[in-house]
């Protein structure tokens, strides 16, 4: 009976995105919600300029009807709307700064991580009064060590980490769309075994809603979910992962946002004290773009490593 509800959470969510999607673009085009692209990113990009985006706004809308609808309603799934709404608004701000200003900056990176903290600050807060375990737990193990008012500041660090490192990733058409959606089936599983029901099915409808979005963000993209959509999806994986208490997990299922942060951070120490580039440009997907591949092949193989990535991680909670 669960699984048939979380097969029809991701079916409902999928039909909702694909249907809002001919509905919401041409409203976007129309308020000239077009996309800047930055000068110092591949030539090859600079056609994609004018671009609708905010399409963010399209997962939510068919996530918030679905888990409406099919999840109980319980703090756990007011605690992940209350994230991912937080941080998706967050970047609609910056996107709407953006667009009113037609410039490729938004919100500074202070009022950013100012709002970030803020909702973190308050998920801790939510957490704690309902006495929530503080303990981290290794990867495929029941053993872990119980962190106390250090799971304070390392959840803040969790949810804004996670939220940079998935807006990172979202780069080239499809990518971020196709890789989130292996990510939240990875999570949806896992509080299924955990019998997290309305974690679940928010998981699956997440799923359903980046499909959905992916049939007009893959390559040549007809919209971009911009800010708005990858910081609130990088907080929504983060509080799966907390509420599953699988926070080292994250990692794991998300390697492919890990290595996207780590390929920019190697980047910067490396010019910063070598004068030298360690890749010809960061995000590592950029790289790879300016050797010759393809956008289709660059998402294709990360989205490869992201299946392999996140089947690792529920071998490790749920199959051992």
């Amino acid at each position: 009976m669960e699984l048939r509800i979380i097969i029809y959470t991701i079916i409902v969510s999928l039909l909702i995105s694909t249907l809002l999607g001919p509905l919401f673009i041409p409203v976007l085009r129309k308020l000239k919600a077009g996309q800047s692209i930055r000068k110092e990113g591949p030539k090859s990009h600079q056609g994609k300029s004018g671009t609708p985006t905010m399409g963010g706004i399209i997962i939510y809308l068919a996530l918030i009807f679905t888990v409406i609808k099919f999840a109980p309603h319980t703090m756990n799934l007011y605690l992940l709307l209350f994230v991912t709404l937080g941080f998706g608004f967050l970047g609609f701000l910056d996107d709407f700064i953006k667009i009113i200003k037609r410039r490729n900056l938004g919100l500074t990176a202070r009022q950013k991580l100012f709002g970030q903290l803020f909702i973190g600050i308050v998920l801790y807060y939510i957490l704690q009064k309902q006495g929530f375990d503080t303990a981290l737990y290794l990867p495929g193990l029941s053993w872990g060590i119980d962190l106390k008012w250090l799971y304070f500041p390392f959840l803040i660090l969790m949810t804004v980490g996670s939220s940079n490192a998935v807006n990172l990733t979202d780069g080239v058409d499809g990518l971020l769309a196709g890789s989130s959606a292996i990510s939240f089936g990875a999570f949806s599983i896992i509080a299924l075994s955990n019998s997290q029901f309305e974690v679940a099915i928010f998981g699956a409808a997440m799923v359903g809603a980046v499909l959905g979005f992916l049939i007009f963000n893959a390559h040549p993209a007809k919209v971009f979910m911009g800010d708005t959509g990858s910081l609130g999806i990088g907080g929504a994986l983060a509080t799966m992962a907390i509420l599953t208490k699988t926070e080292l997990l994250l990692v794991i299922i998300g390697g492919v946002y890990v290595i996207e942060t780590l390929s920019v951070i190697i980047q910067v120490i490396s010019f910063q004290t070598r004068g030298k580039r360690i890749f010809r440009m960061s995000p590592i997907h950029h790289h790879f773009e300016l050797s010759g591949w393809s956008e289709w092949k660059v998402v294709t193989v990360f989205w490869l490593v992201g299946f392999v990535f996140a089947g690792i991680g529920v071998y490790l909670e749920v199959l051992r």
